[in-house]
């Protein structure tokens, strides 16, 4: 996708992130078009719902390690994987082995737990697909974020017993503390429709990455000052509170707003290159 290609489609997410766009107003076809389109793209399904499927590229020679992209879109069905395709085409060609991850969300029969099921099912779908998951990174944006990071505890929990576990966390602009993000209304809204219930409910202890703290792997929080769809504070607060519970946790402060960190011309895509240049 080229710059300008991106830069409007982001224009035209950021106006739908303002006005609360309907949840079914687009069908959920067409990411997996865009992905399959590709020839270096092989296909992971891992449910018999549509959303169910992830898209693996592997690069030239040695893996550097498996990068897991996780899009965003506050967790409604009008946002797709395909958000996530100039991201992991991006990394593929920087050594990583890369996976695009599509998942049912509110709209189209996600929610809690479907949405954290499918996730979980994606990864643990690595285990079968001859990948060397001795270093797995998860990189969400926004919603995607909250994924990601939940992501690396879910082993945690009964219902998402785990054989590929998270090693690094990297959550661009994310969704981190699903109960401040509750009570602030981010997404109009878009917390409950997750959840289906307030941040009282035990489900709550499942799903918010605020509650999961401290992580037993490193975690990067990369957000811009200036979000005006999920505010720094997200990352900031979640930061601090793992670095006093002696996690190592690391906010990393960019430029673009809510969508320079999927934009892989930016300067905020080359900070985010550069933490993962770090883990390997």
């Amino acid at each position: 996708m080229s710059r300008r290609a991106l830069l409007a489609a982001v224009g035209v997410l950021s106006a739908l992130a303002a006005c609360g766009a309907d949840d079914t107003s687009r069908p959920d076809e067409p990411a997996q078009d865009a992905t399959t389109e590709d020839p270096m793209t092989e296909r992971l399904t891992y449910g018999d719902d549509p959303s169910q499927f992830a898209d693996l590229r592997r690069p030239d020679g040695a893996s550097r390690g498996v990068v897991v992209v996780i899009h965003g879109g506050f967790w409604k069905a009008e946002y797709d994987a395909s958000l996530g395709v100039p991201l992991a085409k991006d990394l593929t060609d920087r050594g990583w082995t890369t996976l695009n991850v599509e998942y049912r969300r509110v709209g189209n029969g996600g929610g809690f737990p479907a949405t954290f099921d499918d996730v979980h099912a994606a990864i643990e779908a690595l285990a079968d697909a001859d990948v060397d998951t001795s270093t797995v990174v998860t990189l969400g944006h926004s919603a995607g974020g909250h994924l990601a990071t939940w992501a690396a505890a879910r082993g945690r929990f009964e219902p998402w017993p785990t054989t590929v576990p998270v090693t690094h966390v990297v959550s661009q602009a994310g969704v981190v503390d699903l109960t401040a993000a509750y009570d602030q209304q981010l997404g109009t809204g878009a917390v409950e429709a997750l959840m289906g219930s307030a941040p009282d409910s035990p489900d709550y202890e499942l799903a918010d990455p605020a509650r999961h703290v401290p992580l037993e792997v490193p975690a990067w929080m990369v957000h811009a000052p200036d979000d005006d769809v999920v505010p720094i504070s997200q990352s900031r607060d979640y930061v601090a509170a793992a670095r006093t519970a002696g996690a190592d946790a690391e906010l990393v402060e960019v430029e673009g707003g809510h969508f320079g960190v999927i934009d892989v011309e930016s300067t905020a895509w080359a900070d985010i290159v550069a933490v993962l240049d770090s883990i390997a």
